[in-house]
């Protein structure tokens, strides 16, 4: 039986209220974690800090702890060498890290967690007491600068690098010595805002994923992961899953760290984890979406343009793979960074109905607040059928209430689809419920001539039913669908075919670009000017 984090975690909540220990112990045991190892065996190391390592009693625990429980000790051993305290360059400079990489073999893993602690002063001056004397902070960023102190905690001259150095060093000696490293950010505070958990201290997640797509390593979104399933909890409940601050967890609140954990690296495509897991481990669901790189807002204090769509909008991982890319992917080229965030969300291959089913409108929910604007564009996929064991993601076509049950082929469960309408509507009507602008497009034409014409989407067709359910809604309409084709027809058969990276429906990058440009005009074009503030 597959159970998802949320599940277990809600049975163990009644329990974890009359069960937390009131006065803290956060007493962290030195000593790194001693166990005997089967030298036949891989070994998964954990470098981390005070959110992964292990404590001496008291009302919190690192994640780390309970992780061992997810997996088989008959075929992989896992040593927590996480230590509290520590940020990326203290775990080096005082040898942690080559205690660790001293036991490392090829075939091994080694979970890198850190930034909680990089943020802190490089140095301490005389302002703060001795007793509270760190010294422990990384340079911000990725890059090769460096700063030289006098160390008033060592008191060792000591050269200091960035957050991504420290990282990088880490993969580094990891690959050297024949072992796979694993990039995981950070775990979940329990601070709030507006009912919006915190999704990462600092930049710290951003700069992980960064060095992990330089490095050509994995990386697992423990923070995205962790706060989808708080969002789903609500404050309260998630109260109940820390010790007496808001960074560290206690037991019930470590177990969810590490099933998260457990499902990021299970979510890896092509991973070996599956035949390492024990029985507790094979429960966890992997993380279906961790592979495609989704953003979010990158800072939380400005407004957002949040794009909700398909493979038009964004392709796969956003990478350009097979030469095609959807123009959400370019559309930021076109606002100022410093005044608006452009997060796209857009999914390949999904309808109106399975951007919903699938979760992936509630998790973009979640990100979305008052002053925002929300671009939707679904609608090609909507015409597939309605069951199948292949996509099942067909919707009923028009904007009515009619609805059809049936048992879903693939998903084995029972489900009520409605019309195309209905699902538009609903992403309108809870976009302008979380105090946004909701804007519904036509989508992009095909490459499909016609007297020398661009064929359109019609009336009795997804762009004029997305064009209904505006007008229904009074919401802002893009007819995206007859700019496009007007531009194609403008430049002419023979300019438009570079334009595609298939036979005739997905974009290159040069049509992508071509495509945002429209889009973007479109926008600044709206009634009232709400964007123009924001444009390049």
């Amino acid at each position: 039986m597959k159970i998802t984090l949320l599940h277990s975690l809600l049975f163990l909540l009644p329990m974890l209220a009359s069960a937390q220990t009131p006065a803290p112990d956060l007493a962290v045991n030195a000593a790194a974690e001693k166990k005997a190892l089967n030298p036949g065996l891989p070994t998964l190391f954990v470098a981390g800090d005070s959110t992964a390592a292990k404590y001496s009693g008291g009302p919190i625990q690192g994640w780390a702890v309970p992780f061992a429980d997810y997996f088989d000790s008959a075929k992989i051993n896992v040593v927590n060498l996480a230590r509290g305290g520590r940020s990326t360059r203290t775990f080096i400079s005082e040898g942690l890290w080559d205690e660790l990489l001293a036991q490392v073999k090829a075939g091994d893993f080694v979970l890198i967690q850190f930034g909680h602690n990089d943020g802190s002063p490089v140095n301490e001056d005389a302002s703060v007491p001795r007793e509270k004397w760190r010294s422990r902070g990384s340079l911000p960023g990725l890059g090769e600068e460096t700063s030289e102190i006098d160390n008033v905690v060592t008191k060792k001259h000591e050269t200091i690098h960035t957050f991504g150095w420290y990282v990088r060093k880490m993969v580094a000696d990891v690959k050297a010595k024949g072992a796979t490293p694993v990039i995981l950010s950070l775990t979940v505070r329990d601070i709030w805002k507006d009912g919006k958990v915190e999704r990462g201290s600092g930049s710290f997640r951003r700069w992980d994923l960064e060095i992990a797509e330089q490095a050509g390593v994995a990386f697992v979104d423990v923070t995205r992961i962790v706060a989808d399933q708080y969002q789903a909890l609500g404050a309260e409940k998630v109260h109940a899953l820390y010790g007496p601050d808001h960074t560290h967890p206690n037991g019930a609140g470590a177990d969810l760290h590490a099933a998260a954990v457990v499902a990021g690296l299970k979510g890896i495509r092509k991973g070996p984890w599956a035949s390492y897991l024990s029985a507790k481990g094979q429960t966890v669901e992997a993380d279906s979406i961790g592979w495609l790189n989704l953003p979010e807002p990158a800072d939380p204090k400005l407004p957002s343009i949040v794009l909700v769509g398909d493979s038009l909008v964004r392709n796969g991982r956003d990478d350009g793979e097979g030469g095609q890319w959807g123009w959400g992917d370019f559309l930021a080229d076109h606002f100022a960074p410093a005044r608006i965030n452009v997060a796209n969300r857009a999914v390949g291959g999904l309808s109106s109905r399975t951007y919903l089913t699938q979760g992936h409108w509630e998790r973009a929910l979640t990100l979305i607040k008052p002053g925002d604007f929300v671009v939707i564009q679904l609608g090609h996929n909507d015409a597939s059928p309605l069951n199948d064991d292949k996509r099942a993601r067909g919707t009923i076509k028009g904007t009515g209430e009619e609805t059809e049950e049936i048992d879903n082929i693939l998903t084995k469960r029972h489900e009520v689809v409605h019309s195309y309408g209905w699902y538009i509507r609903k992403i309108v009507r809870e976009t302008r419920a979380a105090g946004a602008t909701p804007i519904v497009c036509s989508h992009t034409p095909r490459k499909t001539w016609k007297d020398g014409k661009i064929v359109r989407s019609g009336v009795d067709s997804y762009g004029g039913w997305a064009r209904q359910v505006a007008e229904q809604e009074k919401a802002a309409f893009l007819d995206v669908n007859d700019l496009v084709a007007t531009r194609y027809e403008m430049i002419g058969e023979a300019a438009v075919n570079p334009l595609f990276g298939d036979p005739n429906l997905h974009t290159s990058l040069a049509g992508a670009k071509v495509n945002a440009e429209i889009v973007a005009a479109a926008l600044r074009a709206l009634p009232g000017d709400p964007l123009g503030g924001f444009a390049k």
